[in-house]
């Protein structure tokens, strides 16, 4: 078997059986094996909620000084399978990009089995200069376009905040017009818009009110593990008030680091069987990142097999 081809094999066992935790004795890796024993196995384990959940980074610290081909073979070394590449780094991912260069990407990714996730971008709708918004908005169909050429499955972007002397409730409602807007035309290019529980907007109750406005079903909510997330009725009450509309991606930071209730939190993804990418968004500055992003991926692993141990 060609290298190449190999490789895109390996990538099609991925997506058939994504994060599969390695401490459950699940890999992937072995999906490629057909003896019955290897098959028994893959069946157990995909009957477990949470067994299509997968790992992966976003290139936020960790990442944004790496060219496109490092990023692809430092998330190889990792095990990391899968990346959200945020715009103006050195991976140079635009949507000044020619039709050749969107083309190269494209294939660097197939020929490797690491997937492109989409695009992580800072387009945000909450200005109240009209002209800014319809700006943010034409910004965003160049990166759903962006994304699409280069084999991605979405585009990040942001509510955000809140502005003097604007009500919240009309902030609110003009984001979520605006999240319509974008959530239409991605979905003529098979692109998901991710909305980022971000800025002074983070409140969960905030997101909801935006969601309620944003009823395309193309437009999702990109949990970020942010403090916010623990005020009011606490963590499981601000999730379940999201959670139906969750997109493909969720973002963490270092699982091992800080007080957040990361195993909780893989708990509740897990309870709901979730089937997208936990991208890990680092703020820390390693010194042997692949190192470090390897042991990110073994916490992972070990808090979704905790939670499958109590849940499934």
């Amino acid at each position: 078997m060609r290298f190449s081809s190999r490789r895109s094999f390996l990538k099609q066992s991925i997506l058939s059986c994504s994060s599969i935790p390695l401490l459950t004795q699940c890999s992937c890796l072995r999906a490629a094996d057909p003896s019955p024993t290897a098959s028994e196995e893959n069946a157990e384990c995909c009957e477990k909620k949470g067994c299509k959940m997968r790992f992966g980074l976003v290139t936020y610290l960790w990442g944004q000084d790496w060219d496109l081909p490092t990023v692809i073979t430092n998330c190889e070394k990792s095990g990391i399978l899968g990346v959200e590449l945020r715009v103006d780094h050195k991976h140079d991912v635009k949507p000044s990009m020619t039709p050749e260069q969107r083309k190269e990407v494209r294939k660097r990714f197939k020929d490797t089995p690491v997937i492109f996730v989409g695009m992580g971008t800072n387009e945000q709708y909450d200005n109240p200069d009209p002209a800014k918004v319809a700006q943010a908005i034409e910004n965003t169909k160049a990166f759903v376009k962006l994304s699409y050429d280069c084999g991605g499955s979405g585009v990040k972007v942001k509510p955000n905040q809140f502005h003097p002397n604007v009500p919240k409730e009309k902030t609110l409602e003009q984001i979520g017009k605006s999240l319509n807007i974008v959530g239409k035309y991605a979905a003529d290019f098979k692109q998901q818009i991710r909305l980022e529980v971000h800025g002074t907007c983070a409140p969960l109750p905030y997101i909801k009110q935006i969601m309620d406005v944003a009823d395309h079903p193309n437009v999702t909510v990109c949990w970020n593990s942010n403090d916010e997330d623990l005020q009011g009725e606490g963590l499981e009450k601000n999730f379940a008030m999201v959670s139906k509309r969750f997109g493909d991606t969720a973002h963490v930071r270092e699982l091992n680091i800080g007080k957040y209730p990361y195993q909780k939190l893989m708990d509740l993804f897990v309870g709901i069987d979730y089937k997208g990418w936990i991208l890990l968004e680092a703020r820390t500055a390693p010194k042997d990142p692949v190192a470090a992003m390897i042991e990110q991926k073994q916490v992972f692993d070990k808090m979704v097999a905790d939670a499958q141990s109590r849940i499934s």
